[in-house]
């Protein structure tokens, strides 16, 4: 753990020479200002650039349900929020879009999986206001969890705590009902800042319990399944944010199968949802994609 976290630390500060490789993404888009001004030039040349932040405000609220067998009795009809990516400075009104699109909802936890500004340098504040709004907005018995993304500096858990977040950083969370109970387990970033320990996050939980993983990227699938997670539950692709019809994402920032970098997927026995996000990166529009605010409800098979 503690080289994990020096690990994060030199890359936030840009000497990263002591370490060998990042995370998981073989090539980082959010990286590559000159990749940002030509898709913000081709866009404002065609006359599309103001129609996708009009797209990039319609945010659409995605029901969910998932069944299964081993879900504990008393948590049959649980129900989970879920806000990925919310790049919350990103542009003017999204804040107070995603305030409105979750008034009225009803759910028992609200879990943020990274990602919560736009810029993936320079300093923090410039979001804290938007992310207090969200934050204020949310109303969730069981309280609210979070995770870390591949644009957020570790200031941004100290922000999120002192705001009434629960973050868990290589760590887990117990909701308990009666003699039952559900175990959160969140890790950091695997996709560029490499610093994910789910050995060390599942250290403390029982082994018969039933795991639900909180993941800013779909890229550790595999071994989640492997560790006896049961639902997964991360963002990091925005769905592609701008798609082409019939064509799909015109890219996925994701090193994993496509199948797996969007909406409700199932490996082996585990289940998988990969949000398409809030908030936009490197230009804030959005195309054939609309954002999503998950609700997930969960429910006992029989």
């Amino acid at each position: 753990m503690t080289d994990l976290v020096k690990k994060r630390k030199s890359i936030e500060v840009g000497s990263f020479e002591s370490w060998l490789t990042h995370g998981k993404g073989s090539y980082h888009f959010e990286n590559c200002s000159w990749l940002r001004s030509l898709l913000d030039r081709l866009l404002r040349c065609a006359g599309l650039r103001a129609r996708g932040e009009r797209n990039a405000l319609e945010i659409q609220v995605k029901s969910i349900s998932f069944e299964f067998e081993d879900l504990p009795a008393a948590f049959d009809g649980f129900r989970i929020l879920h806000l990925s990516d919310l790049h919350a400075d990103g542009m003017a009104g999204l804040a107070e879009s995603v305030c409105a699109a979750i008034e009225g909802l009803e759910y028992d936890i609200c879990v943020l999986t990274g990602d919560y500004r736009f810029e993936i340098y320079g300093p923090y504040h410039a979001v804290q206001h938007a992310m207090a709004r969200i934050v204020d907005a949310i109303d969730a018995p069981c309280g609210t969890l979070g995770i870390l993304g591949n644009h957020d500096f570790a200031e941004a858990g100290a922000m999120l705590e002192e705001m009434g977040v629960t973050m868990l950083v290589n760590g887990s969370h117990a909701v308990r009902r009666g003699g039952d109970s559900l175990w959160f387990v969140g890790v950091d970033d695997p996709h560029y800042y490499g610093c994910d320990d789910l050995p060390g996050a599942l250290a403390g939980v029982p082994d018969d319990a039933f795991r639900i993983l909180l993941v800013h990227s779909p890229e550790i699938y595999e071994e989640a399944e492997r560790m006896g997670c049961r639902l997964y539950l991360c963002g990091h692709t925005h769905a592609g944010q701008i798609c082409v019809p019939l064509l799909g994402p015109v890219m996925i920032n994701a090193s994993c199968p496509r199948r797996y970098t969007s909406g409700v997927w199932q490996f082996n026995d585990m289940r998988g949802f990969t949000s398409a996000g809030v908030g936009n990166s490197m230009v804030p529009v959005r195309f054939f994609c609309n954002p999503e605010i998950g609700l997930i409800e969960l429910k006992r098979s029989t």
